[in-house]
């Protein structure tokens, strides 16, 4: 219950967090089991809840993608989630790229070519940046 106090967490997460602890492969099933029952853990709820604190800080939709995998959220559910073409992630991208590198065009190539790698590094698709920094150019 105190890793659940601290923060969501999804059933992986939690599972071998247990697991990591010595708990029995069984009791930890049947623990994991009661708390879905009770609704003091879902996967559905941590993944709501990580999309959106990651999207505030900045990152995109691939690289969310990817973290949410790491911690065993299924496929179906991320792809509810994460809409691609939604307007709220060009916004998350152009406020992360403003708070790294201001809202003044590039110096120069170089400069351009490291405004994108930023992006992609965060999560952005490739087109996405492109569009984004030939709008700024």
């Amino acid at each position: 219950m105190r890793l659940l106090a601290v923060r969501e967490h999804s059933r992986a997460e939690l599972r071998g967090k247990l697991l990591g602890r010595g708990a029995d492969r069984d009791e930890v099933e049947r623990l994991l089991g009661r708390l879905e029952r009770e609704r003091l853990l879902s996967d559905e709820r941590f993944a709501g809840e990580y999309v959106e604190a990651r999207r505030q800080r900045g990152f995109g939709p691939l690289r969310i993608r990817a973290e949410l995998r790491e911690r065993g959220v299924a496929e179906e559910l991320i792809a509810g989630l994460l809409d691609e073409g939604d307007d709220a992630w060009a916004q998350a991208m152009h406020e992360a790229h403003d708070r790294r590198f201001g809202e003044g065009p590039p110096a120069d190539l170089r400069d351009l070519a490291r405004r994108g790698r930023f992006l992609a590094y965060r999560g952005f698709s490739g087109e996405r940046v492109r569009r984004f920094l030939r709008f700024e150019d």
